[in-house]
């Protein structure tokens, strides 16, 4: 079988099957044609490849200064390849089997503290409500972004992508679809119900709303705000805030979200929940940053630390 008929017939199990997005399709489909075309230069078909053929990649991988953390990455996806390969009979064994992922130290996330989310929060308020602001609309939006993003923690796709009609079914909870198509209940605060309510009042009165079949409708391809232009605009609106811009971006509000709850004494697995993973392992991630910061406390204030 020819490497691009096989990852082609991959694809189409891992989104038939597994309810692959999109953006996880995307990905396999250019690790697996990055070692297809590396595997093809040594005269040999990616899904005939031998265990030597896909260590030399990840060799090469290595040599050229990828992080470990991608190399990973490419090995999971032809792991899965593979795997894929074996069971529908294409293959009698996984090359893959016998090689360890490359090493990788967890990033820790980066963290808003309290303080400055609230500053956040305290200059969109403020511009979604002076009337002399010039795009009132885009100011109450922004408003209503930040509040929801960091009441609910939601990934900054599942919040632009929201559907209009989950805002108005019950303003108390959202019904967010997230990866994998799976479906979980996210609380929203009274400060986010309030910016809701006061921004689809806005929303409402547009010409062609009703038509738009997204909660944050614009002129783009999906019909919906794009991630890049909340992330753009949330970074503007830290500058206007004082706020240094590189600590700030929708993913850091999501670690905010998760952080915050934990150290005002939330349960871990209550936190997995509402954020959406599959695996606590990945949750855990938010206690190393609160053990870290203990760490610190005592090392710059205990009487007795070195």
């Amino acid at each position: 079988m020819r490497a691009s008929a096989a990852i082609e017939n991959f694809l189409e199990m891992m989104s038939a099957e597994r309810g692959a997005a999109e953006n996880t399709l995307a990905s396999y489909a250019r690790d697996l044609e990055a070692v297809a075309e590396f595997i093809a230069a040594r005269g040999v078909n990616l899904p005939d490849a031998a265990s030597d053929d896909i260590r030399a990649y990840l060799d090469e991988m290595n040599r050229l200064g990828f992080a470990a953390s991608s190399q990973a990455r490419r090995l999971s996806a032809l792991r899965q390849f593979f795997r894929f390969l074996y069971a529908e009979g294409f293959r009698q064994d996984d090359p893959t089997g016998i090689l360890d992922a490359p090493k990788k130290q967890r990033a820790l996330p980066k963290i808003m503290s309290e303080e400055v989310v609230g500053r956040l929060l305290d200059r969109a308020k403020l511009e979604a409500e002076d009337p002399a602001t010039p795009d009132r609309l885009r100011a109450v939006r922004l408003h209503v972004l930040l509040e929801t993003l960091y009441a609910t923690g939601l990934r900054v796709s599942e919040l632009v992508g929201l559907p209009v009609s989950v805002a108005r079914s019950d303003h108390r909870f959202l019904l967010v679809r997230g990866k994998g198509s799976k479906e979980r209940m996210v609380p929203l605060s009274a400060k986010a119900r309030e910016a809701m309510s006061g921004y689809l009042t806005l929303r409402d009165a547009q010409p062609g709303s009703d038509d738009n079949p997204w909660l944050f409708p614009a002129f783009s391809e999906s019909g919906h705000l794009a991630r890049q232009v909340f992330a753009r605009e949330l970074k503007a609106l830290a500058a206007r805030a004082g706020i240094a811009t590189a600590m700030v971006s929708p993913h850091v509000l999501r670690h905010a979200f998760a952080s915050h709850l934990l150290q005002n004494g939330a349960d871990l697995r209550a936190v997995q929940q509402l954020l959406g993973h599959s695996d606590i392992s990945t949750t855990q991630i938010y206690t190393h940053v609160l053990e870290e910061r203990l760490h610190q406390l005592v090392s710059e204030h205990h009487p007795l630390a070195d």
